[in-house]
């Protein structure tokens, strides 16, 4: 059985993600091995998206939430330490 989106055919959850938030799912989630400079451009990309529509706001709140919960592992060493060395 094919699933459509629109005209777009469906293989995979990167493409439901992909066609239901009209961006790679990679702006909101990182790319494995990318740069300090590459993630600072890539969330200042989705800061520019969100403040042109945002209504994709809370899409984009439940594929993170999601992320989270099938990936645990998914935001180690990406989210900075808070409070600091005592």
């Amino acid at each position: 059985m094919r699933a459509y989106i629109g005209r777009h055919e469906v293989l995979d959850h990167t493409d439901v993600a992909e066609l239901s938030l009209g961006t790679d799912p990679e702006l909101w989630l990182g790319a494995e091995g990318e740069t300090p400079e590459e993630r600072a451009a890539r969330l200042d990309a989705g800061l520019d998206i969100l403040s042109d529509d945002p209504e994709l706001a809370p899409a984009v709140a439940g594929l993170i939430a999601d992320a989270i919960a099938t990936r645990p592992g998914l935001l180690a060493g990406v989210l900075p330490a808070i409070g600091g060395a005592r």
